[in-house]
């Protein structure tokens, strides 16, 4: 085993033996998976969760209610997660795209191959590559690594990666070093983030109580 694989799993088994099994992605459902992934960006998980409450409350959490849904009443239920006006037009157009693309059935766009899966993802306005690999991992249960800022800054503190690096090159740290598992993948990515709010933060980090103390030095 190369050295660098070693360090990754060792990364993976000190914080699992810290944390235990998280059991994230929070949802009851796949498409709930989708729109939390465009919610969460640059705001806080408890924002979201206000904002995933709202649109159940109303039962808007299903691809039909959601292409349905006047703009802007979209918009004011959703005001608790943050640049709500510009999230409510990135629901929406996923939702155009499904329906354009896919008759409006998630089980046909999460049913192809993760390549592509992936490349149509993308092409949705305001779904980037963090938001596309959560939606293909935690909603198509395909092994695509989430990468986050806590990841990138975890990996940089413990001298893993340079701090200029790309998302496709953090990613392919881990790909090339794991085996294709969307459970691992899915427990890897909740530990670091965990890690990076209870510990690793920007600019207030917390290394003397860190599990991963000394890690790498």
């Amino acid at each position: 085993m190369s050295e660098k694989k070693q360090v990754v799993l060792e990364l993976y088994e000190r914080l699992f033996e810290a944390f235990g099994p998280l059991h994230w992605w929070p949802a009851e459902s796949r498409f709930e998976v989708i729109m939390g992934a465009v919610l969460t960006q640059n705001t806080a998980w408890r924002n979201v969760e206000k904002g995933i409450a709202a649109l159940k409350a109303r039962d808007l959490l299903s691809p039909e209610a959601m292409y349905n849904i006047p703009l802007n009443k979209l918009a004011a239920l959703i005001r608790p997660c943050g640049y709500y006006n510009i999230k409510a037009e990135r629901l929406k157009s996923f939702v155009m795209f499904l329906y354009k693309g896919y008759e409006g059935d998630l089980d046909k766009l999460l049913g192809i191959e993760l390549i592509t899966l992936r490349k149509e993802l993308l092409s949705v306005k305001g779904i980037g590559p963090e938001t596309a690999d959560s939606i293909i991992l935690y909603a198509a249960q395909k092994p695509s690594f989430v990468v986050d800022a806590y990841t990138q800054r975890v990996l940089y503190r413990h001298h893993l990666i340079p701090n200029d690096v790309s998302y496709d090159m953090i990613q392919d740290f881990f790909m090339d070093r794991l085996p294709r598992d969307v459970q691992l993948y899915n427990e890897y990515h909740a530990l670091l983030v965990h890690l990076g709010k209870s510990f690793c933060s920007k600019t207030r980090p917390k290394c003397v109580q860190c599990p991963l103390e000394g890690f790498n030095q």
